[in-house]
């Protein structure tokens, strides 16, 4: 018998008293003193403030191995990038011994609240084992294993393994920014044109965008696009009834401030509704293919309500489905002009209802009209062809407040995944899914019509979906309980005495057998089909004549060898994260986490339907009312709303809370918003899109807001005045001291302050919105709570608000909101789901619960002490815009290089911005807040060594320009950069150049060692635009040439 010596024994004791951290977590209820000792401060009878010193950023970065009770595998130290060694140097360099003296001198002491955080979490926060344990405990609490048959838009899929791997859990793939440098983002550039092929193929239009973000607000696009078309003279629009119902929601939210009449239409009643549309009130009509009910439209009823549309110059939208587009006649043959829908069941995970990729696609007429996105094809420099984003000025950042969309994102890396599906399937593995689809169907539809069970099928056509009229004494709820009890399936409730059930590529035979058991009315006989039962053939009548997908892109890569190489091939053309810092401006590129990005495809996560019933979703439900929690903390606020799936639809949902309230109040005349001339163009776009005239406030040459204006133009409109927008740190990347002061003026004169919480990363733990005095703010999740930009979307923008705004957050007409969100007074859905993009919640959840109340402010600290960094080692080579010329000596978390000067000597910043690109790294942000600037944000996750490398390469740059101005160095080496590849093989000018391969390709030693090539030439953006070209005849051979 082995003997334990008594002083273990009771250390023993000790330890097994002590409450682990899953325990103090998952009960909140728990005492700070039953915490192991280092999660634990001392907490103050006053208040708080956060300790932001080099000594409390030394205990938060390291671990201490001789300390027993924290585990080492703590994550600050693998987020933050410099060590406090590295810390301390920086300092020393810009002459601060501290970081709080150093916060202190950047901070204006009014705005530096420094109010201690309460998240819900460790005080040093998670480790990465901790929260991934943590996490999975949560998750598990969601129903994931239940069949769901639900339907309504969101259905299940089977994500083939090699592209959820190689593509939705890459972060060659979902760390790159979107690819307005196209000469470094050829890859997936190319992925979104087959996105855009696949979409222009199945809707038979021939243009399309590389994606929206939900199908509601899809078609919310299409309604205003009819809308516009019509210079706001038709304010009446035609729905279908059976459009899914949160499409409804999206839409009517949209429609109010236009004052746009929705007029239901039933597509069963063709006389009557070609009675409607032939108002000459009427802008459009939108109407759903495959109805919510199950029932397909037939060409011919569409192209009777076309004809009856277009008769008074109006539009058709049509919502669609793109795997029932696999069989059914395309609605290009109906006389549609707006094809629109979700893509989200070609391989992408429902969830909880997002993020998903909508498509979009128009005829030739509206190619120049279409919201989002479009990838079009070039060429290079050299004359190669080579792809970019095209029509760019159509984007909201450029009409800013004479934009008909605010939209400012995509869904890229969920459109990438949808992409690669149809092209690891094929056509004939699409059409084989599909049909397998409706052959199940069917086989359950004549079931319900034999004798053999008490029910009615209300729908005459199909394609997935039968909706069941029970004509017995059981109700809808009976039977759905009885489902999910009896056979593990989730059905959807129509009402008392209907239920529908919608078939997808996960459904099998064996579910088919078990639904037939469900509705059968004999329990002695059992029915079964068997195993060799022939499926029925689509109907001809709804049948698409013509072949899809002959692109030699959809019909080569169908093994796992050749479509891992496929991907591997597009991935190695861009840059990402993985291969450098991005240090755009304004876009908060920082480390995505891989603890942060792994429970994103936990099937628990994934596998859940928007619609499940509530009592199915208790993960969901826990960690969702945790984050809202801390980030009400974080912000100041009193209450948030996730619904909102992208920053310009954080801004949309936060003026429309505002009107709101203001109609509530008996304030609904007030409908100016005044909105700084440094604001980005999605300010003033969402504005206009909320029905608000948008006033612009001066900025002083120091950059800061001129308050004077303000204060005039405040007080000119006090009888109008519904809110200001104002982003901080200001979009130059400034602290202003006079904050408060507007924040004051404007309330002062009856309005309401929006805070942009695009530079929100500069706020954390230091200050906030609500510290500010603010009323609304939005958040950015994928910029500063760590989702990755996906090459373009996915994002995240709640919004946060005062106690008096919160009864006005967005409802939801489909789902049950998981916490006290939702009164009569809310406005309508601003998204198809009530959370938005949930899938992505526990990456922002994750990176909260790991940095922890000491950690988080350091983020803030970190990126602020990297950027004046980066400044103070090149303030001697570049102007820095409102620093170098005035009394500034600080930026917050990012700054400006001022090039203006150079430009006469015909040096432009975007010759700069292509250079970088010879050096390995993305361009900072170009000509953005001012022309002929780039603007630097290097994150709190960038080491030192990574800051140096870009600091060493600039100089270099630098020493380019001089050299060019001095005659002894040919300006080729910026005009023709990027350098490619072919152009260093193939080209035969270099002699008459004035300068070198060696030059160009390796002008600073690191890049021999590591070195990102360019794959094109500078591309040629004229030609672009006045060539479009945005689907893929032959990708392979176009690339190849």
């Amino acid at each position: 018998m082995r003997v334990t010596p008594k002083s273990m024994t009771s250390s023993l004791r000790v330890i097994s008293s002590v409450t682990t951290t899953s325990q103090r977590y998952l009960n909140p209820n728990l005492s700070q003193s039953s915490i192991r000792s280092f999660y634990t401060t001392p907490i103050p009878s006053q208040i708080a403030r956060t300790n932001v010193s080099s000594a409390e950023y030394k205990k938060v970065y390291y671990s201490d191995p001789s300390d027993l009770s924290r585990p080492l595998d703590t994550f600050q130290r693998r987020h933050l990038g410099p060590n406090p060694d590295n810390v301390a140097t920086m300092l020393k360099t810009m002459g601060y011994t501290d970081l709080e003296e150093f916060v202190k001198a950047i901070v204006p002491p009014k705005i530096l609240a420094r109010r201690q955080l309460k998240l819900e979490s460790p005080t040093y926060g998670f480790t990465e084992t901790e929260m991934l344990k943590n996490l999975e405990k949560i998750a598990n609490k969601n129903n994931y294993k239940v069949q769901n048959l639900i339907g309504k838009g969101y259905y299940g899929t089977i994500t083939p393994p090699v592209i959820l791997r190689n593509i939705l859990e890459s972060p060659e793939w979902y760390t790159s920014y979107t690819p307005y440098q196209p000469e470094i983002s050829q890859g997936r550039l190319e992925s979104l044109l087959n996105f855009q092929t696949v979409i222009t193929e199945l809707t038979g239009l021939p243009i399309a965008n590389a994606s929206l973000l939900d199908e509601g607000t899809a078609a919310s696009e299409a309604m205003l696009l009819s809308f516009h078309l019509s210079k706001k003279k038709k304010t009446k629009y035609a729905i279908d009834k059976n459009l899914f119902e949160q499409t409804k929601s999206v839409l009517r939210t949209r429609a109010k401030p236009f004052n746009i009449e929705l007029i239901e239409i039933d597509c069963s009643d063709v006389s009557k509704a070609k009675e409607i549309l032939k108002d000459k009130k009427v802008a459009g009509c939108l109407i759903q293919q495959f109805g919510s009910d199950g029932t397909v439209i037939p060409c011919e009823t569409m192209s009777e309500l076309s004809e009856a549309v277009h008769s008074v110059g109006s539009l058709l939208s049509v919502a669609s489905d793109l795997m029932g587009l696999v069989l059914t006649k395309p609605p290009s043959e109906c006389g549609a002009d707006i094809v629109l829908g979700s893509s989200q069941r070609f391989g992408v995970p429902m969830g909880y209802g997002g993020p998903h990729a909508a498509f979009f696609a128009v005829i030739e007429k509206l190619s120049r009209k279409i919201p989002g996105r479009i990838v079009g094809k070039s060429k290079d420099r050299l004359g190669n062809p080579a792809l970019r984003l095209a029509l760019q000025t159509r984007e909201q950042h450029i009409k800013r407040d004479k934009a008909t969309s605010n939209i400012c994102t995509a869904q890229a890396l969920l459109a990438n995944v949808a992409a690669m599906y149809a092209v690891y399937h094929g056509p004939q593995g699409l059409k084989n899914i599909a049909e397998r689809i409706y052959g199940f169907t069917s086989l359950l539809g004549e079931f319900i019509k034999s004798d053999m069970t008490n029910c009615t099928l209300v729908n005459n056509t199909w394609f997935d979906t039968l909706t069941i009229k029970i004509n017995s004494n059981i109700t809808s709820d009976d039977l759905l309980k009885i489902a999910l009890e009896d056979y593990n399936m989730n059905l959807c409730k129509i009402n008392s005495d209907t239920v529908s059930i919608s078939f997808d590529e996960t459904t099998t035979l064996d579910d088919v057998n078990k639904l037939i058991s469900l509705f059968s009315t004999s329990k002695d006989t059992k029915f079964v089909i068997p195993k060799d039962q022939k499926l029925s053939q689509y109907p001809t009548q709804l049948k698409r004549s013509n072949v899809i997908l002959q692109q030699d892109v959809f019909n080569k890569y169908h093994s796992e060898t050749a479509m891992l190489r496929y991907m591997h091939r597009l991935q190695s053309r861009d840059l990402s994260l993985a291969n450098s810092m991005i240090p755009l401006g304004s876009c908060t590129m920082k480390l995505n986490a891989t603890t942060e990005m792994i429970p994103m495809t936990w099937p628990q996560f994934a596998n859940i339907h928007p619609f499940q019933p509530i009592d199915q979703v208790d993960g969901y439900k826990e960690m969702i009312q945790s984050f809202e929690k801390d980030l009400v903390d974080i912000t100041g606020f009193a209450g948030v709303s996730l619904q909102p799936n992208s920053g310009a639809s954080g801004e949309y949902s936060g003026l429309r809370v505002i009107r709101q309230y203001l109609e509530d109040i008996g304030e609904g005349h007030r409908n100016v918003c005044l909105i700084p001339v440094s604001a980005h163009g999605t300010n003033p776009a969402s504005s206009a899109m909320s029905g608000l005239k948008v006033v612009p406030i001066n900025c002083l040459e120091d950059g800061t807001l001129d308050l004077v204006d303000l204060k005039g133009k405040a007080e000119k409109y006090k009888n109008e005045l519904a809110s200001i927008m104002i982003t901080y740190p200001s979009t130059y990347g400034m602290y202003e001291a006079g904050v408060k002061e507007a924040i004051e003026i404007v309330h002062a004169n009856g309005g309401q302050v929006y805070l942009d919480g695009a530079n929100m990363n500069a706020q954390v733990g230091l200050t906030s919105p609500g510290d500010l005095g603010a009323d609304v703010c939005h958040l950015n999740c994928h910029k500063t709570f760590a989702i990755p930009h996906g090459g373009g979307g996915p994002a995240g923008a709640p919004i946060c608000v005062k106690e008096h705004l919160k009864p006005y957050l967005p409802k939801h007409d489909v789902m049950e909101m998981l916490s006290d969100i939702g009164t009569e007074k809310s406005i309508d859905a601003v998204s198809s789901a009530a959370y938005g993009n949930a899938l992505v919640i526990p990456i922002s959840y994750t990176y909260i619960k790991m940095m922890g109340n000491k950690g988080l402010p350091y983020s803030s600290i970190i990126a602020m002490l990297n950027a004046n960094y980066l400044m103070y080692k090149l303030k001697d080579y570049y102007e820095i815009l409102f620093v170098s010329k005035g009394t500034e000596k600080h930026c917050a978390h990012e700054f400006i290089i001022d090039l203006r000067s150079i430009k006469k000597l015909g040096i432009e910043a975007i010759d700069i911005a292509k250079r970088l690109q010879d050096y390995g790294f993305h361009a900072p942000t170009l000509a953005f807040p001012v022309h002929d600037t780039l603007m630097v944000e290097p994150t709190e996750s960038e080491n030192i060594e990574e800051l140096d490398r870009f600091i060493e390469s600039m100089i270099s740059i630098k020493g380019e320009i001089d050299e060019i101005i001095a005659g002894t160095l040919g300006e080729g080496i910026l005009k023709n950069a990027p350098h490619s590849i072919e152009d260093f093989i193939t080209s035969n000018d270099w002699d008459s150049r004035g300068y070198t391969r060696e030059r160009a390709g390796y002008p600073v030693a690191y890049l021999k060692y590591n070195k990102f090539w360019p794959v094109v030439a500078r591309l040629d953006d004229t030609y672009g635009d006045m060539n479009l070209i945005c689907t893929c005849g032959n990708v392979e051979d176009y690339v190849s040439k």
